[in-house]
């Protein structure tokens, strides 16, 4: 038993309560909260040997901020990162981890299986500065083995996707890419950082928006691009960042900290309680299909099992009807909340169709598996039996 205070030996759940501590002179228990925009200088020479940097010193809290490096911190130990770059929104961090690095001419091949946002940056954007983009709406490594057979410049991902939880094979995916040249980038939302780890399975970066899982209650915007990749990091992300400013704010910085002490606690209870309402779904009268990590009927299900320790706490269904059935039940819902948001402690229910994935076509939407009598429920704290309860009752509606 190792009684060594340094976090190199700590295990994690140490780690999200103490990773990164910087007290201050007064020697405070709860971390203490730096809302300062700039910082001040003893001398004029100080000043010139910061900006050059000669000296370790803090310049402006767009560059950088001691609130916002204790998170950035504690998020590298979490996730086994050499770097974390911070950003003031999932979407932030999604935007920067591409276009610090793509340029008129590059390629850059990703998943069809997107967030809406994520597949607008990739789709419409992207191409709108002259970089190449193809899509590949499949889980079939040939087509991503056709898709990488030239060179490509950089892959995008996420597994499991939203909302359909289609799951992609990391490892074989990062060595399809390395072979094209190309760095992969994985957004590991779904999973989280307690039951996938796609740095470990090969990929170049993974990124997270933190008004997910890691805030989980509901209260602030956040993102964190994190990297073993020192020359993407200093080439191209760092300054991309300090010059373009989607800079995390101090406050929000620091509720993510304190969040972090109860991340595993929560992610582990409300993966349980997910496990729970899947399993009564996958029998329940009204209901046609489920989606879900954690059953044995998931399309991948044997990759889940080589690639993930857990099945998060996303659940998709379809009920026994059209888009107006499916908008009865939805309404007649007493308990969970209708929101688009997800990883939240309050569960929470999203038509896809019309909400998070209503600028993708039709025939799109048919070919990814987003039909109109689908739903994301977001499983959060609640007593597991409140909930199966207040579905039962909607069911009926």
């Amino acid at each position: 038993m190792s009684n060594d205070n340094n976090p190199d030996s700590w295990r994690r759940q140490t780690n999200l309560v103490r990773g990164g501590l910087e007290r201050s002179q007064f020697d405070e228990i709860s971390e203490a909260m730096y809302l300062t925009s700039s910082y001040s200088y003893e001398t004029a020479e100080q000043a010139q040997r910061a900006f050059k940097g000669e000296e370790d010193h803090y310049l402006y809290s767009r560059y950088g901020n001691p609130s916002v490096t204790m998170f950035e911190e504690r998020m590298k130990l979490m996730e086994g990162a050499k770097i974390c770059q911070s950003t003031a929104s999932g979407m932030g961090a999604v935007f920067a981890s591409l276009a610090c690095m793509l340029k008129s001419g590059d390629r850059l091949v990703a998943s069809k299986a997107l967030f809406g946002s994520c597949d607008y940056v990739c789709t419409v954007l992207m191409p709108q500065y002259g970089v190449e983009t193809e899509t590949v709406a499949s889980t079939d490594l040939s087509h991503w083995e056709r898709a990488l057979s030239k060179p490509t410049n950089a892959v995008f991902l996420e597994t499991p996707s939203n909302p359909m939880m289609q799951v992609l094979d990391i490892e074989a995916i990062a060595e399809l890419a390395h072979k094209a040249g190309a760095r992969l980038i994985v957004d590991n939302v779904f999973a989280t950082p307690l039951f996938q780890k796609p740095l470990e399975l090969g990929a170049d970066v993974v990124m997270y928006s933190t008004t997910k899982h890691i805030d989980g209650q509901g209260r602030t915007l956040g993102g964190a691009v994190l990297t073993n990749d020192e020359e993407y990091y200093q080439d191209h992300m760092r300054m991309f960042i300090r010059h373009t400013g989607p800079t995390l704010s101090p406050f929000n910085a620091w509720v993510l900290t304190k969040s972090l002490e109860t991340l595993e606690l929560r992610v582990r209870a409300q993966a349980a309680a997910a496990t729970a309402i899947a399993e009564y779904l996958d029998g329940e009268a009204g209901i046609l299909k489920v989606v879900f990590p954690g059953l044995d009927s998931h399309p991948q299900a044997d990759l889940i099992g080589k690639q993930m320790t857990g099945p998060g706490t996303v659940v998709v269904f379809e009920l026994n009807g059209d888009q107006a059935r499916t908008f009865r039940f939805m309404n007649a819902l007493r308990l969970i909340d209708i929101s688009n948001n997800l990883g939240d402690a309050k569960s929470m229910i999203t038509h896809p169709t019309t909400t998070t994935h209503q600028r993708v076509s039709p025939d799109e939407r048919a070919q990814l598996g987003i039909h109109e009598n689908m739903v994301r429920l977001s499983v959060g704290l609640e007593d597991v039996e409140d909930l199966k309860e207040d579905i039962a009752q909607a069911i009926k509606a």
